[in-house]
């Protein structure tokens, strides 16, 4: 008995002596990100109106590269990130672009609630709506109050933003050609992991204040909002999951928004070096859609927007890697929408080598008056490499054979099959890891 005093005694004077160092253990890292990019375009598309008797230009040939330094703190729920990125093509005059990419910092409590200020780069379910488009050089980032919670399974966000124009301290609040394309934001998300059996479901509730422009009868703020829900169901045999967004409210020049978009995607690994998905990606477009040979594309009544809108996902994951569609816009700026069926197959090589084959068939989501509503055939080849645990290499060529229909609603003439060739080299060492 009086051994086991002892020893009880003994653990409880180790316990605080141990404690303040637990309490306040702090940890600095530095994380360095190099990422240097060659495209090769050819068979390009060349702009009618800009200038009709200009030859066609065959091929488009650049490098861009992306320095990022990630300089991350912690010290018990606090945590903080400062993150500096500069990117630019080889060869630009000037000085590139040089910005803030992340500037954040977090608290968490014991159980679970958080705060988490200043710009972040979010990402949320498959980030089809909200994503960091961390392949893009500049990718995007968000100034915001994030407050939440997290445990036993659930997840709740609350994400709130209130973007302004320094030169406006004294005139007003309006807020044109921002950093952001919104000038409020209130988003409610919330996830909730069924235990033991890979499935999981999420809510999304955003509501976007957007300023109206010179153009418009008012240059106050049009609140929009979308609704939806993202499920995934991860057995051992593969993944499977479906999404569903509904988008309302009115747009800076008061007209209604009713679009939705619906997709689901199934992917089946047989085996740990193959696998193989499909999936459909359907976004609302609008109706009476006029395309002619010349001359302005427009709507021939137009009492509501149903082309649906992808807001601030990370793209280049969807709707094919040329990225015609919801990255570049059709011209004049209405939307016709679009379908997209896939099916592809993957395998994974020796633990560090992957390669990937994609088929996209894609098509309006709306019937045109006297067109197809075929937009064309796309197949996509990639493969990466890890040559070591910090540094990668990728490469990836895109093929796609255009129908009329997507000549017309683009406005360009394609004299030639749309060839697409790039290859990524990237570093990401650690440079720096305290703790004490």
């Amino acid at each position: 008995m009086k051994t086991l005093k002892q020893s009880s005694i003994s653990l409880l004077v180790l316990a605080l002596l141990l404690a303040p160092a637990t309490l306040f253990a702090q940890e600095l890292t530095a994380d360095l990100q190099l990422l240097n990019q060659g495209e090769i375009r050819v068979g390009a598309v060349l702009d009618d109106k800009q200038d009709p008797d200009a030859e066609f230009n065959d091929r488009a040939n650049f490098l861009v590269s992306r320095a990022r330094l990630n300089l991350a703190f912690k010290k018990g729920g606090l945590e903080m990130l400062v993150s500096p990125q500069y990117s630019n093509i080889w060869g630009q005059q000037g000085y590139g672009d040089f910005h803030m990419f992340e500037a954040w910092a977090k608290y968490t409590l014991p159980f679970g609630l958080f705060a988490q200020i200043g710009r972040q780069a979010l990402s949320y379910d498959d980030e089809r709506i909200i994503g960091p488009n961390d392949w893009a050089m500049a990718a995007v980032s968000h100034d915001v109050l994030k407050l939440g919670y997290e445990g036993h399974g659930h997840k709740v966000h609350a994400i709130l933003a209130y973007n302004q124009n320094p030169e406006n301290l004294e005139g007003g609040t309006a807020y044109v050609n921002g950093s952001q394309p919104y000038k409020t934001m209130q988003t409610l998300w919330y996830h909730y992991d069924v235990p033991n059996i890979g499935l999981g479901a999420s809510l999304l509730f955003m509501n976007l204040g957007v300023q109206g422009d010179e153009q418009s009868k008012h240059i106050g703020v049009f609140y929009q909002q979308m609704l939806g829900t993202h499920i995934s169901y991860k057995p051992a045999w593969g993944e499977f999951s479906a999404s569903y967004y509904h988008q309302m409210g009115k747009d800076s020049h008061e007209v209604p928004i009713d679009a939705w978009m619906a997709a689901a995607k199934a992917m089946v690994k047989p085996s740990k070096v193959f696998s193989f998905n499909a999936g459909y990606d359907y976004l609302s477009g609008d109706p009476y859609f006029v395309v002619p040979k010349d001359g302005n594309i427009g709507v021939v009544f137009r009492d509501k927007i149903r082309g649906f809108t992808s807001l601030y996902g990370s793209h280049h994951k969807f709707y094919g890697m040329m990225e015609f569609f919801y990255v570049s816009t059709y011209y004049h700026g209405f939307s016709p929408g679009l379908q997209n069926a896939y099916i592809g197959a993957s395998a994974t090589l020796a633990e560090k080598v992957s390669l990937s084959a994609t088929y996209h068939y894609m098509a309006t989501a709306t019937r045109l008056e006297g067109l197809k509503m075929a937009l064309g055939h796309c197949v996509e080849l990639s493969a990466s490499y890890d040559i070591t645990k910090e540094i990668s290499l990728s490469a990836g060529f895109s093929y796609m054979k255009g129908t009329e229909t997507m000549d017309r609603l683009k406005r360009k003439s394609n004299k030639g099959d749309l060839r697409w060739a790039w290859i990524n080299l990237t570093f990401t060492p650690r440079i720096l890891n305290l703790k004490w």
